[in-house]
C-alpha cells in the first residue's frame, strides 16, 4: 500500500514538473521588445562587422508589401504581408522555411499609398493578435491558427481611421489588451484578451488615434498606460481607464507614431516635423506630470529611439541628422548626417540602425563621438526601408517589403 501511495505521489510530482517546464518555456513577443523600448536582452553579440557585413543565414521572399516587424516566439517567426487586397500571416521556422500561410483580413492594396500591414503581431500566451490598417483586430490560436475572436475597432467603438491607416501594435498586460479607437467617447479601450469583450473605455482627450503604440508603466502607485493621440500624450489607470493626466505635444501633421520611452519616472515623447522631443517627469506617484525639457530639433518620425546610459540616440526626420542627446537635459551631444533617416534598436551595448536608404549600420553608443562599427547594404526586398529590425537569439532579422532576412550577429 505504501509503495502504491509513493508511486502515485511521484507521478503527480512528475506531471507538475512537466506542466511547470511547459509554462516556463512559453515565449511571448511584441513590438520593439519586452519593454517596447527597442532594447533586446542579448549577450555575446559581435562588436564590429566584417567589411561585407555579418553572414546571411537565410532569406525568405514572397511576403508581399508591408512594414511589420518579425514576431519570434516558441521556435516560430510570425510576420504579415500583402497579397492583392488581403492581409496574410506567414509562419516560418527559425531556418526560414514556410510552415503556414493564412489569410486573416482585408488590407490596403497596391492602389493605395503605403500599401500593406504595419501592425506587428503580438504573440501572447498561446494566442496571436493581428491588427490590420482598417481597424480589424483578430485573435488566432497560436497552434491551430483558428480564429478565436475578432472585432472591428472603429465600428465597435465609434472611432475613425487616419489617412495612412492603422500603425498601432496592440499592448497586452495581464488579461487586458489595450488599443486606441480614437473616438470622442471610446478614445482608448481595454479588452479581455481571451474573449475580446470590453473591460473599460476611456474618453481620454477625445482626439483621434495618431499611429502610436501604447506603453505600460508599472512602477508607480497606479499602473498606467501612456500613449499619444492627436495633440496630446495621455496616461490612464491601466486597471480602470481613469485619466491620470494629459500633456500637449503637437505635430505639424498630427502624426505621433513613436511609442513613448520610459525610464525611472521619465517619459520621452518623440514626434516628427515641428513637434520634436519632449521629456516629462511623473510626479505625485504618477498621478500627474511636469515638463522637464523640449527640443524641437530632434524631430523623429517613425524611427523611434533607444536609451543607453544617460543618453538616447535617434534619427531626425526633416533635418536628416542622427542625434545623441542627454536624457536628463535635452542637450544635443552631437549630430551627424551619416545615417540619413533611420530606425534604431539596441542589444548588448550596441546600436543597430536601419537607414531608409537601405543600409544597415552597427554603431557604438558613445556620447563623445560618432562611431560606426560596420555596415552593409540590404539588397533583397522591395519598396520602403521602414520596418524595424528585431534581434532574437543572436540573429538579426530585417524586413524589407517582400523579403525577410536573417543575419548571424553572434
Amino acid at each position: 500500500m505504501w509503495l502504491m501511495i509513493m508511486n502515485k505521489y511521484l507521478i503527480v510530482i512528475a506531471l507538475f514538473a512537466i506542466c511547470s517546464c511547459r509554462q516556463q518555456v512559453q515565449e511571448n513577443s511584441q513590438w520593439r521588445g519586452e519593454n517596447r523600448d527597442g532594447v533586446y536582452n542579448e549577450t555575446g553579440l559581435l562588436k564590429e562587422w566584417a567589411a561585407e557585413g555579418p553572414d546571411l543565414l537565410w532569406a525568405y521572399e514572397g511576403l508581399g508589401e508591408g512594414f511589420t516587424s518579425a514576431a519570434i516566439a516558441n521556435g516560430k517567426i510570425y510576420i504579415t504581408g500583402l497579397d492583392e487586397d488581403r492581409l496574410v500571416l506567414f509562419v516560418l521556422d527559425l531556418n526560414g522555411q514556410l510552415l503556414h500561410r493564412k489569410e486573416v483580413a482585408n488590407e490596403r492594396d497596391d492602389s493605395q499609398e503605403y500599401a500593406g500591414p504595419r501592425s506587428t503581431v503580438n504573440v501572447n500566451e498561446g494566442k496571436l493578435y493581428i491588427y490590420n490598417s482598417f481597424g480589424k483586430l483578430v485573435c488566432l490560436d497560436e497552434n491551430t491558427l483558428e480564429e478565436v475572436w475578432a472585432r472591428e475597432i472603429f465600428a465597435d467603438f465609434d472611432g475613425k481611421n487616419t489617412p495612412w491607416g492603422v500603425n498601432e501594435s496592440p499592448l497586452i498586460v495581464g488579461e487586458k489588451l489595450f488599443i486606441t479607437p480614437g473616438g470622442a467617447e471610446n478614445n482608448i479601450v481595454a479588452l479581455n484578451k481571451i474573449t475580446g469583450e470590453l473591460i473599460w473605455s476611456s474618453s481620454g482627450e477625445g482626439t483621434r488615434h495618431a499611429y502610436c503604440s501604447p506603453q505600460f508603466i508599472g512602477d508607480q502607485s497606479v499602473p498606467m498606460i501612456v500613449t499619444s493621440t492627436f495633440d496630446y500624450i495621455v496616461a490612464l489607470n491601466a486597471d480602470t481607464g481613469e485619466k491620470l493626466w494629459s500633456h500637449p505635444h503637437r505635430s505639424g501633421h498630427d502624426i505621433h507614431p513613436n511609442t513613448p520611452l520610459y525610464h525611472d519616472g521619465m517619459i520621452l515623447s518623440l514626434i516628427g516635423w515641428s513637434g520634436g522631443a519632449l521629456m516629462l517627469r511623473l510626479v505625485d506617484d504618477g498621478k500627474a506630470v511636469e515638463e522637464v525639457w523640449k527640443n524641437r530639433e530632434v524631430d523623429t518620425r517613425i524611427g523611434s529611439a533607444v536609451k543607453i546610459g544617460d543618453y538616447f540616440y535617434a534619427s531626425g526626420d526633416n533635418n536628416r541628422f542622427w542625434f545623441c542627446v542627454d536624457w536628463n537635459t535635452g542637450k544635443i551631444m552631437y549630430k551627424v548626417r551619416d545615417l540619413a533617416q533611420c530606425n534604431v534598436i539596441a542589444a548588448d551595448g550596441m546600436l543597430y540602425c536601419y537607414s531608409e536608404k537601405g543600409n544597415m549600420y552597427l554603431v557604438r553608443p558613445n556620447p563623445d563621438e560618432f562611431e560606426i562599427a560596420g555596415s552593409f547594404p540590404i539588397t533583397l526586398g522591395t519598396q520602403f526601408h521602414f520596418a524595424h529590425p528585431v534581434i532574437h537569439n543572436g540573429v538579426l532579422y530585417i524586413r524589407h517589403g517582400d523579403a525577410l532576412m536573417a543575419y548571424k550577429i553572434k
